[in-house]
């Protein structure tokens, strides 16, 4: 929302909604009952909207206000009201409204608070942790907060809405004067690297061991496992040319991000620099410019782009989230990866969808349900408890380095977009989006307050348990209100 005083200007996220919805100016208008020149000096920002608009909005295309108004971090929105959880901040009354109010006026608190929180959270695991930590599962659920720098580096790519643009454009320049449009990407590649004095050697597994990749700078030799795919073994070759030619950039651009990114830490420096290098990785196999305009032609069709690209499904999915180049932004996805387990090894976002800190994600989302048909996309409208609704597809992959001995595991991905862009991805065109019923989800049951859900297995971490020995409920975990 915006601020108390200043004017709703909501031109150019209109502008992007209306047109993914594949309507005119006059069309639009007709739809809200309002006049078309009304609709054009909106776009032009030459008229703010009114909240009476919003609402209609709203109404109309089954939209979260919030998704128009601008102001209210999504991450920050649920980093907040997670605190705000904490029994040691006593804060059971306060309702959805304060929220939104502290988050519109006063964000910069809200910041503060949730990171005394987590210092807070993080002070009292330690002392715990000193005793037995494994007494008692959601003391391991909290201590997966203390593994501060993964967090510090997720934080910093979400505040750059998963796209870093000088890293980007290095790729993109790279992928030009190797000619990757027009050559062998794997030869290409390999001839790169032998330009550095280095071969590429794949060895047996029994050899690598437990590694897929290692660099052996004495002998200039990148060894590859012959367990990793193609797609997997030109990724490493890209990993190995981010270091050789990019480090300078990489190294600049961790220190652009300051302090107050939490780069301090080493360990957070360190996994920084590998996260870069795996995008520069990505960027340098799918060039911004080509990459997009094939998303935009094909409509997002994770499997097709795979086998122009040469890329994994996975590669293809992680890379469509970091499309928002100012001048030129793809849709705005989230990814996200877990095991069978419900742990999330990796998630990003490019909008505005929120992540939970800890804990694992709701098991009535359908990348849980991705496990029981291997290899096929799965879609599925969601909506979170603040109203907010989300286009999502999910797909099982497995994991480099199977054998028969040794199977690789399996993972879902998941990714997703707003439901305004639905229309403008292949995998809608089945549905009536109009008529599809979200799925009601939450972040994860430690932070869900919905009732009456059968798949509930923890109450809220801010509700005690209403126990009640002569009724069975639908739910298994029922808990006291406010």
């Amino acid at each position: 929302m915006a601020k108390r005083g200043e004017k709703l200007v909501i031109g150019q996220r209109l502008k992007v909604l209306r047109k993914s919805l594949g309507l005119t100016q006059a069309q639009m208008a007709a739809e809200l009952g309002i006049s078309p020149s009304y609709i054009t000096l909106i776009e032009a920002d030459q008229r703010p909207a009114s909240a009476r608009l919003l609402m209609r909005l709203a109404e109309v295309y089954d939209l979260n206000v919030s998704e128009l108004a601008p102001g209210i971090d999504a991450q920050l929105a649920s980093d907040f009201t997670a605190a705000l959880k904490d029994p040691a901040l006593e804060a059971r009354g306060v309702g959805r409204a304060e929220i939104e109010a502290v988050l519109q006026s006063a964000p910069g608190i809200a910041a503060a608070l949730v990171r005394l929180q987590a210092k807070y959270t993080h002070a009292a695991m330690q002392a715990q942790a000193e005793d037995n930590p494994l007494t008692d599962r959601n003391k391991v659920e909290l201590l997966g907060q203390i593994a501060r720098p993964v967090e510090i580096v997720r934080d910093w790519f979400y505040e750059t809405q998963n796209y870093i643009d000088r890293v980007d454009r290095a790729a993109e320049a790279v992928a030009e004067d190797m000619a990757l449009r027009r050559t062998e990407p794997h030869l290409a590649l390999t001839e790169r690297l032998a330009d550095h004095g280095i071969r590429i050697r794949i060895l047996p597994a029994p050899v690598m061991g437990g590694s897929l990749r290692r660099f052996d700078l004495h002998r200039r030799e990148l060894l590859l496992s012959e367990l990793l795919g193609q797609s997997s073994r030109r990724f490493q070759i890209g990993v190995l040319l981010a270091r050789l030619e990019q480090q300078e950039l990489i190294d600049a651009v961790i220190r652009s991000a300051g302090f107050g990114a939490g780069f301090e830490d080493g360990d957070a420096c360190r996994l920084a620099r590998v996260s870069l290098a795996n995008y520069f990785a990505a960027a340098l196999m799918m060039p911004y410019g080509r990459f997009l305009a094939a998303c935009e032609s094909e409509r997002y069709d994770v499997e097709l782009l795979s086998h122009r690209f040469g890329t994994s499904y996975e590669q293809t999915a992680h890379r469509m989230s970091t499309l928002q180049r100012p001048e030129a932004r793809g849709i705005p996805f989230f990814f996200v990866r877990v095991d069978r387990a419900g742990n999330v090894s990796k998630r990003f976002s490019a909008g505005r969808f929120p992540f939970s800190r800890f804990g694992g994600t709701c098991p009535l989302w359908n990348i849980h349900g991705a496990f029981e048909a291997p290899g096929r996309v799965h879609t599925q409208v969601i909506r979170m408890p603040e109203g907010a609704s989300y286009f999502s597809i999910a797909r099982t992959v497995t994991r480099a380095g199977g054998t028969h001995s040794a199977p690789a595991p399996q993972l879902a991905i998941g990714l997703g977009c707003d439901i305004a862009y639905a229309p403008r991805l292949v995998y809608a065109d089945q549905l009536d989006l109009g008529r599809v019923k979200p799925v009601d989800i939450g972040l994860n049951c430690f932070l869900c307050e919905r009732r009456d859900c059968a798949s509930r297995a923890q109450a809220p971490i801010n509700r005690k348990l209403a126990v009640n020995e002569l009724e069975r409920s639908l739910a298994v975990y029922r808990f006291e209100g406010e």
